[in-house]
């Protein structure tokens, strides 16, 4: 595969899936973001070269998922790539991996939880860093946050990679039924292409 892929931050209809599972609307968008955050990375079939190079196209990521703060330095980026591989290490990892790797995140970055409040898109919940902490280390301990509900009602498999032909990225399966199978790109309609033409050619 190539060609860059098309980030298209806040694409999931978040409402639709509330009663689906246990996640309020801030951890759904946190996972989301995570997922994205990933898929960033060169490499992993859908991404030729880095996203996220500058600081200028990391504030633009995160402030595209609507997070506040987004104000990016150097030291940031050097941050958010080490994340990101951290991120990506353990996406498919056992629960107890996952665990471990949430528990240093939140070590590391010093957690203190705390209630905010962001008016009607989010309402009151946890924040776990000052206001004035560095870009690296708020997304770093606001992801592990978000894992800790995936741990916490043993739905840590919805934490997938894409099953497209020569496509490495991830996603968070927010089905009903866990059914989902590719990432955001344009995995998925590839299969079905596929899936359709081989159905053509075994009636004809």
């Amino acid at each position: 595969m190539s060609g860059p892929k098309i980030i298209t931050p806040m694409t999931v209809e978040y409402g639709d899936v509330m009663s689906q599972n246990a996640f309020t609307h801030d951890v759904m968008v946190t996972l989301s973001t995570a997922a994205a955050l990933v898929n960033t990375a060169p490499g992993l079939g859908c991404t030729t070269e880095d996203e996220l190079a500058t600081p200028r196209q990391v504030t633009a990521f995160f402030e595209g998922f609507g997070w506040s703060g987004a104000r990016c330095t150097p030291r940031d980026v050097e941050d958010i790539h080490l994340l990101r591989h951290r991120l990506r290490t353990v996406w498919s990892a056992d629960v107890t991996a996952l665990a471990e790797e949430v528990n240093a995140l939140l070590a590391e970055g010093a957690a203190l939880p705390r209630m905010v409040n962001h008016g009607q898109s989010y309402g009151w919940h946890i924040h776990a860093t000052p206001e004035d902490a560095p870009l690296g280390r708020k997304v770093a301990v606001e992801i592990a946050m978000a894992l800790v509900e995936l741990v916490r009602t043993e739905q840590n498999e919805r934490l997938q990679v894409c099953s497209g032909e020569d496509c490495e990225d991830v996603y968070v399966d927010l089905s009903r039924n866990r059914s989902r199978k590719f990432c955001d790109g344009t995995c998925g309609t590839r299969a079905n292409v596929a899936a359709y033409r081989a159905r053509k050619a075994v009636d004809t």
